[in-house]
């Protein structure tokens, strides 16, 4: 018996690309909902051809599906469609109907233009959920700029507070490895959409959502902003240190990095005793973390040359068996080999029907009752136009193959 899908009774139009909107239509996919994604004819989403590497065929040949692409659009049907053409627009519209959420990232004001902005739709059907995804939001005086991951992290201050010390070797700005902000603005937009279909169900009124990549941002500066909203000091870099607590940090062993966390005085005493080093564990200058905070500059050395003379697993093993928080900095290799990874089924072998299998992380959302789809991503530019055009709109094959060779399709 198939297990139900917690939003196996909804229907996501997703005219959203790149990363910030497929992420967040990529949860609700995983839940069961229907996500329809609306590609360009011809293209599709810009991220197909963000390769290398592709997704790869049972001779080691590159496919055509980037795996950024895959990464982003899990589970979902494409549809093509030309939305600055009449008859597309007019196809969208249509597809409205049978919709309950509506997700879209194009620039401010540019989707009215087409008659798919929230207020037309809003009067095809009253009760639509409508996303709109962009850089500053749908209003102040940045509405019109285009946003972009890296640049938000800069002028949202994420960039401020990551990398290392300016006083230090390599010191300065860094952004994060991803695009942080892209998938954290999908996330947040992905609760905005369950919370207003939450609404529209107790009372049948739909509504229209405005996630701004720069307000997500500043967002989740978390304690970081908070910090500076109740002090006026600005932050600044501490790289892998932390600002409040030492030692907290990364070290660097005989053959690799570790990370030690030592959130309490006896944890750091039993740190140092495990390094051979007990004469530090009471030390007038370091025996308490304001202490350590105080001396950091004096202190950090020592324990620095006590990490070294020993491999990682040496430390590992011993700080886990006293127990001193520590863990390693995996490459990726080493994160698909952790066998705490390998025992959770976190990555998956599903089948592609040009691949023959392709390889992927399933979603973190493990829910007893109602589990999570993990289909791949449609690998086939406007795979699903044909069924969707026939089984929601009842188009006929004549009348599809009439759109298809005006361009529309």
């Amino acid at each position: 018996m198939t297990a139900p899908k917690a939003l196996g009774h909804l229907r996501v139009l997703d005219l959203s690309r790149v990363l910030a909107g497929p992420w967040c239509s990529q949860n609700l996919a995983d839940l069961g909902a229907d996500v329809i994604k609306i590609e360009r004819p011809g293209n599709g989403d810009d991220t197909r051809a963000w390769g290398p590497p592709y997704a790869r065929d049972a001779d080691g040949k590159d496919t055509t599906e980037a795996a950024y692409y895959l990464s982003a659009n899990r589970g979902k049907r494409s549809v093509t469609v030309d939305i600055a053409s009449t008859e597309g627009q007019q196809l969208l519209r249509e597809l409205v109907r049978h919709s309950d959420v509506v997700l879209e990232n194009y620039k401010v004001g540019q989707l009215k233009r087409y008659g798919l902005d929230y207020e037309t739709l809003k009067a095809i059907k009253p009760d639509l959920v409508y996303c709109s995804v962009t850089g500053f939001g749908q209003d102040g005086p940045y509405a019109h700029r285009a946003g972009y991951d890296f640049l938000i992290q800069g002028m949202g201050g994420l960039m401020s507070v990551t990398g290392e010390r300016d006083d230090l070797p390599g010191g300065g700005p860094q952004k994060a490895g991803v695009a942080l902000t892209d998938l954290m603005t999908g996330m947040y937009a992905t609760i905005a959409i369950l919370a207003a279909l939450t609404h529209r169900d107790r009372t049948s009124e739909g509504q229209y959502i405005d996630m701004a990549l720069l307000d997500v941002q500043v967002a989740m500066l978390a304690n970081a902003g908070s910090n500076y909203l109740n002090s006026g000091k600005v932050p600044k870099r501490w790289g892998n240190a932390h600002p409040n607590i030492v030692p907290y940090q990364t070290f660097q062993c005989a053959d690799g990095y570790i990370i030690v966390a030592t959130g309490n005085d006896g944890q750091y005493q039993k740190f140092v005793e495990a390094g051979g080093r007990p004469d530090l564990a009471f030390h007038e200058r370091y025996a308490t973390n304001p202490l350590r905070v105080k001396n950091r500059d004096e202190l950090v050395p020592i324990l620095a040359e006590m990490v070294l003379q020993q491999p990682r697993d040496f430390w590992i093993d011993k700080l886990e068996e006293v127990g001193v928080p520590c863990g390693p900095i995996n490459n990726l290799d080493q994160v698909y080999q952790n066998p705490q990874i390998q025992a959770r089924g976190v990555v998956m072998d599903v089948p592609h029907p040009t691949a023959g299998t392709t390889r992927l992380v399933r979603s973190p959302m493990r829910m007893s009752l109602t589990p999570t789809d993990n289909a791949v991503a449609p690998p086939l530019l406007g795979q699903h136009t044909d069924a969707v055009l026939r089984d929601l709109l009842g188009r006929s094959d004549d009348d599809i193959a009439a759109l298809r060779a005006k361009g529309v399709l």
